[in-house]
């Protein structure tokens, strides 16, 4: 079954907002076997949201739309949706109801306003929304749905998956199938992946496929199987996936569809270690990055972010001798951070690192983008200068990501 979104606010187009609905859809849809052909952002002018909902529904039967139900003057979603599917906004004393009853909890007023979230099409079907004000409506034309909702991210999740869903299965019965395996490579550029899988890739049954998802230093291969018959589709790709392991075996680190530091929790919650992590110039991305996954509090015990040299010396014990000779940008000093980190924290393993972000502090022998970084595993200790370039925010990103890589190699190789 295909489905197409629609996202409407001009909050989205001038880049005041990033629209993440559209890729919580998508997600969604995919769990259930359906395609995502087409997303749609359009302003909250009336024309073009007339003429992207025509374009959807002359291409599929699932029109998924967020956006534009909020209760001031420029939210015209309602209205346009009456003038597609020739309507009218009447009153709906259920919805009334409802947002009588969500003001109360939070000891709100009902006004002019909030009281315009209880006019809905009289065309559509209206779905609660139990945990906002605004309306969430289903129509249908010629055999195909249309679902307005929220533009507010916990309103439309809510409501997609306690209520939309499970209606769309029920309305469309469709028994395909997407299946996905997803495992990060190391050890290969993309170009590189690329070249040795082409044997692999051109031996692929027809139902399956294969795709790159790169990033600094490791490649997300995805291998995907689409059609009808889940248990024969499933063993499509369990063979595709014994052949891709036979050939790359170790170099792929993880069998999951993670991020490397998601990558970096499962090797410790499997070895059962812990980490920690000094950081200078990425000033805690790297403890951001691990603790984003959800259950690394099991594997993750701290940071320092010790930007300044004094917190290097008097929090992690570095030299200050070491510093004054080598600077904060050495080898020395890094290494003294993270033995540091894991001695104060008392951890199995800890990552450090030291650079220059820039756009100023650069030198003729430390140019800005040069970072330090070391790992350290009980006695193991590794670390390594790289130098990425002028753009700070890029520095940090690729020394958080390369920090996190070298983890993963020194989890994997000792």
């Amino acid at each position: 079954m295909n489905v197409e979104i629609v996202v409407i606010g001009d909050e989205l187009l001038i880049g005041q907002v990033v629209d993440t609905n559209s890729n919580w859809i998508a997600r969604e849809m995919n769990k259930i076997g359906w395609e995502i052909t087409e997303i749609t952002t359009v302003r909250d002018r009336e024309t073009e949201m007339l003429s992207a909902f025509e374009q959807a529904f002359s291409r599929v039967d699932i029109v998924l739309v967020t956006g534009g139900l909020g209760p001031t003057k420029d939210d015209i979603t309602k209205q346009t949706l009456c003038e597609f599917f020739g309507g009218k906004l009447v009153l709906d004393e259920s919805v009334l109801r409802d947002v009588e009853e969500l003001l109360a909890k939070r000891k709100l007023k009902m006004n002019a306003s909030t009281r315009s979230q209880a006019m809905v099409p009289d065309v559509c079907t209206v779905i609660q929304n139990a945990v906002g004000t605004a309306p969430v409506m289903w129509f249908e034309k010629g055999g195909k749905v249309l679902v307005s909702m929220p533009g507010v991210p916990l309103e439309m999740k809510h409501v997609m998956v306690n209520e939309v869903i499970p209606r769309l299965v029920a309305r469309f019965h469709d028994d395909s199938s997407i299946l996905h395996y997803t495992c990060l490579v190391k050890n290969y550029t993309e170009s590189a992946l690329s070249e040795f899988l082409t044997d692999f890739e051109a031996q692929l049954p027809e139902c399956v496929k294969l795709a790159y998802l790169p990033n600094p230093g490791v490649v997300r291969l995805r291998l995907t199987a689409r059609g009808r018959g889940g248990e024969n589709l499933q063993h499509q790709l369990d063979v595709q996936i014994s052949k891709l392991n036979t050939l790359l075996g170790d170099n792929i680190f993880c069998h999951q569809d993670t991020t490397v530091a998601g990558a970096v929790g499962l090797l410790l919650k499997k070895q059962h270690k812990t980490i920690a992590t000094a950081e200078s110039c990425t000033g805690g991305n790297i403890a951001h990055q691990l603790t984003l996954i959800p259950g690394s509090s099991t594997y993750f015990k701290g940071s320092v972010v010790s930007y300044a040299n004094e917190v290097k010396e008097r929090v992690l014990g570095v030299n200050k001798n070491d510093i004054e000779i080598y600077g904060a940008v050495s080898q020395p000093v890094v290494e003294q951070m993270a033995r540091g980190v894991q001695r104060l924290v008392d951890t199995d393993c800890a990552i450090a690192v030291s650079g220059i972000a820039g756009p100023g502090g650069g030198t003729p022998e430390k140019p800005v983008g040069t970072v330090w970084i070391a790992v350290v595993c009980g006695d193991k200790l590794y670390s390594e200068m790289f130098v990425f370039g002028n753009n700070r925010e890029y520095n940090i990103e690729r020394a958080t990501h390369r920090a996190l890589l070298a983890m993963v190699k020194m989890l994997t190789e000792n």
